[in-house]
């Protein structure tokens, strides 16, 4: 499993663009294997990836998680990301997924109509638009017509957000697979990788990408590191995708589902998570400055090595 973290979240206060690059640059000198950002109302997360993608070249994947799709008319994210995609020589990851109700209608305005019919036809489009092929989707909810020509940009791949039954077949038949969050090796292992791998067999596709985000915290006061993720993202306990998902994880909010703990706990969940099914953890150190320092080192040692917890060898046989 790969072992990459978010950037641009500005959890300690305001981050200059300068900053983020620095932030990237850390990632990479540490050994993690990408660096993702989320896309709200400051970072415009392409722009961002473009420009510190062109200063920092050797970590291999940048990543979006996610781009909503309701704001964006499909012929304009697909030049943007195809753009994007030059920019960084081919590294860009594109998560994209329909957000949430209270974002679409209450803060922009838009109708929340059909999200699983939305994202259907946004992916029908979307998809071989990045491929470099015309595109003539007159569907009840996207319609598009023309094509996008980026030369030299090769079709990044596209990961769908999804945690239900429906978006997660619609992520294995139609994207390269999904990126989750608030997501633990309970849900990955009994719904998630079953679903969304069951899916992409089906409609002939490779076995899907599968990606989890999840604060992390190396700490000796895992209570605390809870506490800290209540405080700053409780509200998301609220989101009616969010709340289906704690509900199946069988807890009371997002603070429950945080790996937290000394480095041997720390370890021990991150290869739960790799062997039940996720391909890569993009996590979001949290807590102090110096704590999430801590965490972010112990992640790059785990990236070097391939494993959470390492393969003790076997005893050495006595002589005859």
């Amino acid at each position: 499993m790969r072992i990459s973290t978010t950037v641009g979240l500005q959890l300690h206060g305001p981050q200059t663009l300068d900053d983020v690059v620095d932030e990237v640059r850390h990632a990479a000198a540490l050994g993690l294997h990408g660096a993702w950002w989320s896309q709200t109302f400051g970072w415009d997360a392409l722009t961002a990836i473009a420009v510190t993608g062109r200063a920092v070249g050797d970590l291999p994947v940048l990543g979006t998680a996610v781009v909503p799709t309701y704001p964006r008319h499909v012929l304009a994210l697909a030049g943007q990301a195809l753009t994007t995609q030059a920019a960084v020589g081919g590294r860009l990851v594109l998560g994209v997924g329909p957000s949430h109700a209270p974002v679409v209608e209450g803060a922009l305005g838009l109708a929340y109509d059909r999200p699983a019919r939305h994202t259907r036809e946004y992916l029908s489009a979307l998809v071989p638009l990045l491929a470099g092929s015309p595109v003539d989707v007159r569907g009840e909810l996207v319609r598009a017509t023309g094509a996008t020509p980026v030369p030299g940009a090769a079709p990044p791949p596209v990961l769908l957000a999804a945690l239900g039954p429906v978006m997660l077949r619609i992520a294995g038949e139609l994207a390269d697979g999904t990126i989750v969050t608030w997501v633990t090796e309970r849900s990955l292992d009994a719904h998630v990788v079953p679903r969304v791998t069951a899916a992409a067999e089906a409609a002939g596709r490779p076995r899907p990408q599968v990606v989890v985000s999840l604060p992390v915290a190396l700490t000796d006061d895992p209570d605390a590191a809870r506490a800290w993720v209540a405080d700053r993202f409780g509200a998301a306990n609220d989101l009616p995708s969010y709340r289906a998902v704690l509900d199946r994880e069988g807890v009371a909010g997002v603070e429950d589902v945080v790996v937290a703990g000394p480095e041997g706990a720390v370890r021990r969940a991150v290869d739960r998570l790799a062997d039940a099914g996720a391909t890569e953890l993009v996590a979001v150190p949290v807590g102090p400055p110096d704590q999430v320092e801590r965490t972010l080192a112990l992640l790059g040692d785990i990236a070097r090595t391939g494993r959470g917890t390492p393969v003790r060898p076997a005893p050495a046989r006595p002589p005859a």
